[in-house]
């Protein structure tokens, strides 16, 4: 087979696929939408396939289409690490990071770290792909994210998973609640009140099953939702108590939300970043990584409302 395109032409393809508009990606390139189609029917003509199925309102990839995707996407990054390796370049150059992370580490941590790396960064893309600890795991494992923020993932034989910190689970509920004054309460204490859990597909609810496996008082749930988000959204409609690890809540200064350290027993998870075993990042992806490391034991205050 003639190899008759050029990096021009991938470019075309990864633009198109990630918008799935030819016309916001000939304007995402500059270009008109006759030569946009250009590259992209060179590209299919010189590789003998069909890479997107189109009609009048949008774009799709084929099935042959997204593994080309897969591909192009790490010869690109690939080639960022070649060609961009110095780091001051970075700094003034266009580029995407991917980040998946469990919803629970967003507020309080990842913000605050893609905020400082918008600011030396400003003209890279960030990404944040925010799901289950499962499907974070499996984003990362599969290159769909260029790396992770997670507490699973430190047993997979092709994850590096390196620690950031360790938080433990407390009680959250309204100010106005029974718990909220107490300096302490634990895990039996709550089966005396209306209680809100993940679902039991949740990696936050198999590590709690697993804490209190030898607990016979343990609290049971009336409510239960996919997220420790959802969770803390029900305790603030007065509808019960949750157990959340404590980077999830909101600072001392919320109105309604309130945290108590739980103990009997103390319950703590661990979080750190993922990423593939010697899979390199791409210069972009490697300064948001270093910078989570950097602000490793610096974050997040803890809320002046979680007593001891």
């Amino acid at each position: 087979m003639s190899i008759n395109f050029s990096l021009n032409d991938l470019q075309a393809f990864r633009t198109v696929a990630e918008l799935g508009n030819f016309r916001k990606a000939s304007e995402a390139l500059h270009l008109s939408q006759p030569a946009f189609s250009r590259r992209i029917e060179k590209l299919e003509e010189a590789l003998g396939v069909k890479l997107l199925e189109r009609t009048t309102r949008k774009v799709s990839l084929t099935a042959v289409g997204r593994d080309f995707d897969r591909k192009v996407k790490q010869l690109l990054d690939d080639l960022d690490s070649t060609l961009l390796g110095i780091r001051g370049v970075a700094a003034t150059r266009m580029g995407e990071v991917t980040i998946a992370c469990v919803p629970s580490t967003v507020y309080y941590y990842l913000s605050q770290v893609v905020s400082r790396y918008h600011e030396q960064y400003p003209k890279i893309r960030v990404k944040v792909f925010d799901a289950g600890a499962n499907e974070v795991l499996s984003a990362v494992a599969r290159s769909e994210a260029d790396f992770g923020l997670n507490f699973i993932g430190s047993q997979e034989p092709e994850i590096e998973f390196k620690p950031l910190l360790e938080e433990r689970f407390v009680a959250a509920c309204r100010r106005d609640h029974p718990l909220a004054l107490a300096r302490k309460v634990s895990w039996s204490e709550l089966s005396a009140h209306d209680f809100i859990s993940t679902s039991k597909s949740s990696g936050n609810r198999l590590l709690i099953d697993q804490a209190l496996a030898g607990l016979t008082n343990r609290p049971q749930s009336l409510f239960e939702a996919q997220h420790v988000t959802t969770m803390l959204g029900l305790v603030e409609a007065g509808l019960g108590v949750a157990a959340v690890p404590s980077m999830a809540m909101p600072g001392a200064d919320h109105p309604l939300l309130v945290s108590v350290p739980l103990v009997d027993p103390i319950v703590t998870r661990k979080v750190g970043l993922i990423r593939r075993k010697g899979r390199p990042l791409s210069p972009a992806a490697q300064q948001l990584y270093d910078f989570f490391i950097e602000m490793k034991g610096k974050r997040v205050p803890k809320s002046k409302s979680a007593k001891a």
